[in-house]
């Protein structure tokens, strides 16, 4: 294939998932996060605990749209621009998307109605079930997609027959060796992406002074879950690290930049991988952290990127990527835990105008952390579309490389357009008193509907 065609197919796929990724992200813990909110409404009956619910709701419906709208756009490549992946592994990929439709898309769709429409229809009840099914929903989506992605990382439970791929092992392809660390840590992920965004926009409501008690509340509730979650994530990600050094050893190569397999290897802090030279320039390291951190001891050998010669990733974009995820993870952690600790000293209303300006900035810092999260993940898997099974070229449709680039072009525009329009309305929302969010009840209710609706 034409090599401009496939790099210009890889960068296609490449905006779609990463426009994808933002709004799932999102959703799986946004959920969660709305069901704590009903559950305590429900507890307390403390009406701004469903004000903040009702808020939230509005958000999370929006992100969910996109998020719809945006997967169907990626799942059509498998057919326009990828169409020999579905040839060769579409006996195991196309099940496993096809119950992620039927077991989480359906159930999500179906009581989000509920959640948005159903107040004073149904009872309280039936309302804090619907806001659990689609929690659940979200999860069991992520549930099915990370199991395919893993399995590609990680393939087991199959046999090639005529070059194309059978499964042999249902449960080994669903709980394949790296899906319990990529799963737990896609959903730690998705949890501080959401408690940042509530965080963010809740500190910015305060900012703009159409703040309320719903908002202080909600602000509360997501910087404790990301103080939490921040420890969490980096033991997952350690074990995550470990399990890819044993499956994936060309990727942890690539991430930690070492060229030349040996013993006791240092962590880069800083360096500028040359792959002409096959060296890292500016280099500055701590001595045997790297080989401690993947082997848990100094001295554990790292395989280096030469015993993997053209079967190996490209190494600036994973090596930075991962740098970036850190860093960023790092910045969550100090800025959550510093807000706890305002927190135990202060009212949300007199926390320093700085910190919350701060705490507003970094709204959408989850998106930066995951997006180089999953850049480390998928192009860590070069050349490789199932690793060590089947290269990303031989399943690539062969198209013009202008036709590839006018759509690419096109998906762009359209991106960075419906991108800058999701970020606006949620502003737009953040900036209306947060007083008052829960719908009317319907006119003409019987009494006993009213009085099941709290009202």
């Amino acid at each position: 294939m034409n090599e401009t065609a496939l790099v210009l197919a890889r960068m296609q796929f490449a905006a779609n998932i990463t426009f994808h990724i933002l709004f799932p992200t999102i959703t799986i813990a946004l959920g969660w996060i709305l069901f704590f909110f009903r559950m305590r409404f429900k507890a307390t009956r403390d009406a701004a605990w469903e004000e903040a619910y009702y808020f939230w709701t509005k958000v999370f419906a929006l992100t969910f749209a996109l998020g719809v709208v945006s997967g169907i756009t990626m799942s059509f490549q498998f057919g326009t621009n990828w169409p020999g992946f579905m040839e060769k592994a579409g006996n195991i990929a196309g099940p496993l998307l096809g119950y992620e439709v039927l077991t989480a898309f359906f159930l999500e769709a179906t009581f989000l109605g509920v959640m948005l429409f159903g107040r004073g229809r149904v009872s309280e009840r039936m309302h804090l079930i619907a806001t659990f099914l689609v929690a659940f929903g979200t999860t069991m989506s992520a549930f099915w997609i990370l199991s395919l992605n893993s399995w590609m990382q990680t393939p087991v439970g199959f046999e090639i027959v005529d070059g194309k791929m059978f499964a042999t092992d249902w449960l080994a392809i669903l709980f394949n060796p790296s899906f319990p660390y990529r799963f737990s840590h896609m959903l730690i992920a998705s949890g501080l992406t959401a408690s940042f965004v509530v965080a963010g926009i809740s500190a910015w409501q305060v900012l703009k002074k159409v703040d309320s008690r719903a908002t202080h509340l909600a602000l509360k509730t997501a910087l404790i879950a990301a103080a939490v979650l921040i420890p969490i994530q980096i033991i997952v990600g350690d074990m995550h690290g470990v399990n890819t050094l044993k499956h994936q050893p060309a990727k942890i190569a690539a991430i930690e930049g070492v060229w030349n397999t040996e013993k006791g290897a240092p962590l880069l802090l800083f360096a500028w991988p040359d792959k002409a030279t096959k060296s890292n320039l500016y280099a500055i390291e701590i001595p045997k952290l790297a080989s401690l951190i993947l082997t848990h001891d100094p001295e554990g050998e790292v395989k280096g990127l030469n015993e993997f010669e053209g079967k190996h990733p490209p190494v600036a974009p994973v090596f930075w990527a991962f740098r970036i995820m850190v860093g960023m993870g790092m910045l969550m952690l100090a800025t959550s835990w510093f807000g706890v600790y305002l927190l135990r000293k202060r009212t949300v209303n007199t926390m320093p105008r700085l910190y919350l300006i701060a705490l507003s900035a970094m709204a959408f810092s989850g998106w930066i952390a995951t997006v180089a999260g999953w850049y480390v993940t998928e192009i860590g898997r070069q050349p490789y579309i199932v690793y060590g099974v089947i290269t990303v070229a031989e399943t690539a449709a062969k198209h013009a490389p202008a036709m590839i680039g006018l759509t690419l072009t096109a998906y762009l525009a359209l991106y960075v357009f419906l991108l800058c329009a999701y970020v606006f309305v949620v502003k737009g929302l953040s900036e209306k008193p947060t007083r008052g969010q829960a719908p009317k009840l319907p006119a003409g209710l019987p009494p006993q509907v009213v009085t099941a609706a709290g009202d």
